[in-house]
């Protein structure tokens, strides 16, 4: 590879032929080889499972340095989003590429809760799901049926529909949240209060009841504020490219985002921070931690500890030293203290940090683990966990979805693989197959 040229030469010694790899760079991170006439020029395919390898867009929202533990929001440090910021603030920043003034962010906040109800008959909707249903497969559901609701408003190439969508599905996904809460349990749905900030109005359709007034806990509602901001986005996760890959295609913004919920609810993308709490459960007291720590060590063994590590981040994640603090001040706040689960979550922490087999290898609590003690702490139910990130991720959805839909050289995502199955083979007639 060549600085003077920026290209790299591939060159295939039993033909003879050769390719040249324009190499792109970005403004920060590594290059990245273009491959799109490696097919043409060598006749082969490059192969990398999982896309751990792969640049598969161009982005210019989000940052990571997962050897640095760095993650940028359009260039903005999340140490710095998440001390100063809001919620509002952000999702404002990760759509439209900088910090709102004053009256943008009035003016953007404004937009957002005009949004907030949703159609009594999207509502009536959820009557159709039984009781039991994980309240996932309802907002993956409810999501994709608002594309029957707004016809008039889904032009992906119109900008001002893709600027109404990006309002809408914002503002409605936590009533659709907290509707579906509402109906596992069998209690009313709880209109919005459009004077509540985004994470309390969330908090009162999730917990309030029409029989007396709800009380707000200002910490859980910062908490949960904080925690929206920290699962904004995350580059080119699962989920994200799955948003991307399906509105690839032209498909109207809703499905892509229901699209985005199903990849999410998966137990190895959003489930995780519930898997921590099956965990903790499952070491079950402190005396207990020793032995599973031991089994954890063990690699011929099954036990996993849960929340801890990051596939991106190699040293540390910077979202799990900011919510540390958090997760902290929420169970002293909340008088939690004295659970067993949570005095479980604090000393597996200490005495993990101390560990010199997971120090050694990084092994550091990640957001995860924080997050989903903070969601029990202020009683949302474990089966919440992960619509509370479809939630918040619906933001970075949107940003990753009208970066996509306004490039021009948009074209319709097309992995391709590595054939092992049978060669050619002629049809044998049912008789004669023996």
């Amino acid at each position: 590879m060549s600085g003077k040229t920026e290209t790299f030469e591939l060159r295939d010694g039993a033909s003879g032929r050769s390719s040249q790899l324009p190499v792109r760079t970005g403004t920060i991170g590594p290059a990245a080889l273009d491959i799109a006439g490696l097919h043409k020029d060598l006749d082969v395919f490059t192969y990398d499972p999982g896309f751990g390898a792969t640049a598969a867009t161009e982005s210019r929202i989000t940052y990571i340095d997962g050897d640095a533990g760095v993650l940028l929001y359009r260039g903005y440090p999340i140490e710095q989003l998440a001390e100063k910021s809001s919620f509002m603030e952000v999702a404002y920043l990760l759509l439209l590429g900088e910090l709102p003034t004053s009256r943008q962010l009035e003016e953007f906040t404004g937009n957002i809760r005009y949004h907030t109800m949703l159609n009594e008959t999207l509502l009536r909707f959820f009557n159709g799901f039984h009781h039991n249903a994980h309240p996932m497969a309802m907002v993956s559901a409810v999501v994709a049926s608002m594309s029957a609701f707004y016809h008039d408003t889904m032009d992906i190439h119109n900008p001002r529909h893709r600027e109404i969508f990006s309002h809408r599905i914002i503002a409605k996904l936590p009533t659709i949240a907290a509707a579906a809460h509402k109906h596992s349990l069998g209690q009313p749905f709880i209109y919005p209060r459009n004077e509540l900030d985004y994470a309390a109005n969330l908090l009162h359709m999730l917990f309030a009841v029409p029989c007396e007034a709800y009380k707000l806990d200002p910490i859980a509602s910062e908490a949960l504020d904080l925690l929206f901001i920290l699962h904004a986005d995350h580059e080119q996760n699962a989920s994200t490219s799955t948003v991307r890959l399906a509105g690839s295609t032209g498909a109207n913004p809703y499905a892509a985002i229901s699209a985005g919920v199903s990849a999410l609810w998966g137990p190895a993308h959003g489930g995780a921070n519930e898997a921590v709490l099956a965990m903790l459960e499952q070491i079950g007291s402190v005396d207990h931690i020793p032995k599973h720590l031991a089994m954890a060590k063990d690699k011929s063994g099954h036990f996993r500890l849960m929340g801890f590590g990051h596939r991106v981040y190699k040293n540390f994640d910077p979202r799990a030293q900011i919510i540390r603090a958090m997760c902290h001040k929420v169970l002293a706040r909340l008088g939690r203290a004295d659970n067993p689960l949570f005095e479980l979550a604090l000393r597996l922490e200490e005495i993990a940090l101390k560990d010199e087999y997971f120090v050694s290898r990084k092994l550091y609590p990640n957001v995860d683990f924080y997050s989903g003690v903070i969601y029990s702490a202020i009683g949302i139910p474990r089966s919440m966990f992960t619509v509370m990130f479809a939630v918040a991720r619906t933001v970075g959805w949107v940003a990753h979805w009208q970066e996509m839909i306004s490039d021009p050289g948009m074209r319709i995502g097309r992995p391709r693989q590595l054939y092992t199955g049978a060669t050619r083979r002629e049809y044998l007639e049912i008789a004669r197959r023996g």
